[in-house]
């Protein structure tokens, strides 16, 4: 539907010519417009089978650790009265993300739970031929909690034995 007004004659059109393509999205929405309900007509319930889970003997299970900070009056997560960690409160580490362990402890139960799984794989010769079931250290953090908190921690975990390390964050709304 470009109509040319004006100009000389010699020189050529420069205007894209968009009729092929409005032809063409009217035919592929008539198709669809037919296709569609056809398809969705034709479907029989879906039914889907059940699958009783069972635990993998051969997945080796992460370590999780949960990172945080006491409150303003000295409270850990889970004590009555506890206002949130604070920056300049006394560093906590949740082994399991449940139990309360000190830097010492956390690397012991750390060595520990290694050991055992390498020594479950085969020792230290078949767990190089599969690195696979060598479990990584997930950290999750409190926002407020200082950086010597979670530098500690990948310190004590690095030093057990674990050689990689990541961390678990929420995703942000982006409406909020």
């Amino acid at each position: 539907m470009a109509i040319s007004t004006g100009g000389d004659g010699n020189t050529p059109m420069a205007d894209i010519n968009t009729t092929p393509l409005v032809d063409v999205m009217l035919v592929l929405l008539i198709i669809f417009l037919i296709a569609v309900p056809v398809a969705i007509q034709t479907i029989e319930k879906l039914q889907i089978p059940v699958f009783e889970s069972e635990e993998s003997k051969d997945k080796v299970e992460n370590l999780q650790l949960t990172v945080s900070t006491t409150d303003a009056n000295g409270n850990s997560a889970g004590e009555p009265g506890y206002s949130g960690a604070v920056r300049d409160g006394e560093c906590r580490v949740y082994f399991g993300n449940t139990t309360p362990v000190t830097s010492e402890e956390l690397y012991d139960q750390a060595f520990e739970r290694l050991d055992s799984i390498v020594q479950r794989a085969g020792g230290p010769d078949a767990i190089k031929e599969e690195p696979d079931l060598i479990p990584q250290v997930h950290i999750r953090g409190d926002v407020n909690a200082p950086w010597r908190c979670v530098a500690g921690t990948i310190y004590n975990v690095q030093a057990a034995g674990y050689p990689t390390v990541g961390f678990i964050s929420n995703p942000v709304d982006p409406d909020a």
